[in-house]
């Protein structure tokens, strides 16, 4: 991604290339997230699980439950929490994606799943200045 900015007070015109910037603060969330769920006795089994719906972030087991983590990285808090931008479409999303992943693993109709939020808010030095973990974040309505 690049952005031209021009100056007001020099005639200056240049053009800033941030080309990971966003990619780089998500995996940072989602390593950040996966190491804080894996403390806590969970068990990685994929990063970034993709389809043509979209993708999961983190796929894990929390016992004999499998366990979708939807991963929301802020800088700071001036557009609110990080789990505040999880609305509805993107909750329809996850669920349509959860299903998705359900049915190409060929999962029995049996297993226990559910989808988890983890929220994480960097502060200016880039570190995790808050970090929320929310079981059972989706529900199908």
């Amino acid at each position: 991604m690049s952005r031209r900015y021009s100056c007001t007070l020099y005639r200056v015109t240049y053009t800033l290339h941030m080309p990971n910037a966003r990619n780089n603060l998500g995996d940072f969330g989602e390593q950040a997230a996966a190491a804080h769920l894996m403390k806590r006795g969970y068990v990685l089994l994929a990063r970034k699980w993709r389809c043509a719906a979209g993708e999961i972030d983190l796929l894990m087991h929390d016992g004999s439950t499998l366990v979708f983590v939807e991963v929301r990285t802020r800088r700071g808090d001036l557009l609110g929490m990080a789990e505040e931008s999880v609305g509805r479409a993107k909750q329809a999303k996850l669920i349509a994606l959860a299903y998705a992943y359900l049915e190409a693993a060929g999962a029995p109709n049996e297993l226990p799943w559910r989808i988890d939020v983890v929220a994480l808010n960097i502060d200016r030095t880039g570190r995790v200045a808050r970090l929320r973990h929310i079981r059972d974040a989706v529900e199908e309505t």
